[in-house]
């Protein structure tokens, strides 16, 4: 794992036979609204008016995560962050 991804849970995330129960999360305070998760993972992340991005409320899918890993990673503020259980 890169050390810019930041994975908050006490255990790796578990996988279902759907997908995973990892969802993608954001720190407000952090985020500069800079926009470049969603260039990454245009079909996960939305942004608002001020560049902000919108998250997906239900857990990522397996393909989902992928792209969200590479949005994570990507992050210049390292506002984003994966929350799995």
């Amino acid at each position: 794992m890169s050390p810019r991804m930041r994975v908050r849970s006490s255990e790796a995330p578990s996988t279902a036979s759907h997908g995973s129960s990892v969802r993608l999360r954001v720190d407000p305070v952090a985020c500069d609204g800079v926009g470049i998760c969603a260039h990454i993972a245009a079909d996960l992340l939305t942004v608002d008016s001020w560049g902000y991005p919108i998250l997906p409320a239900e857990p990522l899918t397996r393909r989902e995560l992928r792209a969200a890993k590479a949005a994570v990673a990507a992050c210049p503020r390292r506002a984003l962050f994966l929350d799995g259980h």
